[in-house]
């Protein structure tokens, strides 16, 4: 599991794209808080810092006529098996949505993509 750099999302294959909505519906539901090493920073943030990467995310979809859930646009939605949240304060955009996404972390996701034979450019 990891969120890709979200400079990458536009790029990503079809197969990446849909993988990364799935990642962060599972993230934003049931796995919120439970430990994975390569995604433990986004618990570090407030659960809208999720939402706003996963708007991202569903964008790319739409530009691509993929249909996702329009629940998923509701930031108080947490899939279909966790209850909404009753309180979700916004809290503002920032570039990038996660200071991790720096331009080391977008050279990692480049090299991890073409260890799966994936260039982009």
């Amino acid at each position: 599991m990891r969120l890709w750099h979200q400079d990458l999302i536009w790029q990503l294959p079809r197969q990446q794209l849909l993988g990364q909505h799935r990642e962060i519906a599972a993230l934003r539901g049931r796995g919120w808080g439970k430990p994975h090493a390569t995604v433990n920073y986004v618990f570090q943030y407030s659960p809208y810092k999720l939402y706003q990467f996963h708007l991202l995310v569903l964008a790319e979809m739409e530009r691509r006529h993929y249909h996702p859930n329009s629940n998923w646009f509701d930031p108080y939605y947490r899939g279909q098996y966790c209850s909404k949240y009753e309180n979700l304060p916004a809290v503002p955009w920032t570039d990038p949505i996660y200071p991790e996404h720096d331009d080391a972390y977008l050279q990692s996701c480049l090299e991890n993509l073409a260890h799966k034979g994936i260039e982009l450019n």
